[in-house]
């Protein structure tokens, strides 16, 4: 697919981020856009956006959607069919995401599952309301969002990262399925596995949002809790007041965002770039490629505490290894 002008693409997350950032990108080309997104707000922002950039007659629509929900996925497919008049799509774009859940053993199961239901069943139950759309069009392109950490399950030796990486693992293997899948069953359809490094966006503040653990609405008993987290990622906790754990959690979420060696513009042009050359498997950022090969050259070490001195060594970002 060389260029995206009037194709339909579907991107999920569109309200922040990356996935605002395809939205935009893809309607300067003159590609109709749906997006879908927790946040009506932020969506409406992303239109705003997309619409005083693209050419005239662009289609960019917004959908309230949580992709866990399948019938609200479901849902979502049926308003693109009304919303842009069509019997198909060319692009799904599976950008949805939240963090959480890091620990198995120690972290609550709920924020476990749901971060585990956004990231993975997200993408599953995207694919799945919107195959017969991708099997109707005469080309059609599914883009998966995994990670670093879909190879990588750590954010370094001392931070369990579970259930996030069991999710990204999950969408990298299910996209590699799908290349033999389409080969076999629908040889018009491409599957592309997007992993990015460290992107400066919004999902730290948005995960908190998401588990109800916003830092500027926690409760007592929550508070407690974020304490215990934060001591078991090494940070000294026990003579901070309340709010000056308030203002720590949002000062990493800033963090996160503010030190990323690339922007989720940035990242959007990497991930649609690999999708005009037909790459099924989008590294994005120098960080990513050097994680990739570290692991992929010593996967027994990949655990190990001098793991992270290596790709240190190699010039990796490790701003988000604690």
């Amino acid at each position: 697919m060389d260029g995206f002008a009037d194709k339909i693409a579907v991107v999920t997350g569109g309200g922040t981020g990356m996935g605002r950032e395809l939205v935009r990108q893809l309607s300067a080309e003159g590609c109709h856009v749906a997006m879908c997104d927790v946040s009506a707000e932020y969506m409406d922002e992303t239109k705003a956006l997309a619409l005083a950039e693209c050419p005239a007659g662009t289609r960019v629509t917004t959908y309230t959607a949580d992709v866990a929900d399948e019938e609200q996925v479901l849902g979502f497919a049926a308003a693109v069919r009304i919303d842009h008049d069509t019997d198909h799509i060319n692009l799904l774009f599976n950008n949805a995401g939240i963090g959480g859940g890091g620990s198995f053993v120690a972290d609550p199961r709920a924020e476990w599952d749901k971060t585990f239901a956004v990231c993975w069943g997200g993408v599953y139950n995207a694919c799945r309301a919107f195959m017969p759309l991708l099997l109707s069009s005469d080309e059609g392109h599914v883009v998966n969002t995994s990670s670093l950490n879909g190879f990588w399950a750590s954010l370094g030796p001392n931070m369990p990262h579970t259930a996030y990486s069991a999710a990204k693992f999950a969408v990298k293997g299910f996209t590699e399925g799908l290349i033999t899948d389409f080969r076999v069953n629908a040889p018009h359809l491409k599957a592309s596995v997007v992993m990015p490094g460290h992107v400066g966006t919004s999902i730290v503040i948005n995960s908190f949002t998401a588990h109800g653990r916003n830092p500027k609405d926690l409760t007592a008993e929550q508070l407690s809790d974020e304490r215990v987290r934060l001591a078991r990622m090494g940070i000294p906790v026990d003579d901070a007041s309340d709010e000056d754990v308030r203002s720590g959690l949002l000062m990493l979420s800033d963090q996160f965002h503010d030190s990323a060696p690339l922007t989720a513009a940035q990242a959007a042009s990497a991930i649609l770039d690999g999708v005009r050359r037909g790459e099924w498997r989008i590294l994005v950022g120098e960080d990513a490629r050097i994680y990739d090969l570290a692991i992929r050259q010593d996967p027994v070490a990949a655990y190990e505490p001098s793991f992270v001195e290596t790709v240190m060594a190699r010039g990796a970002d490790i701003s988000i290894v604690r």
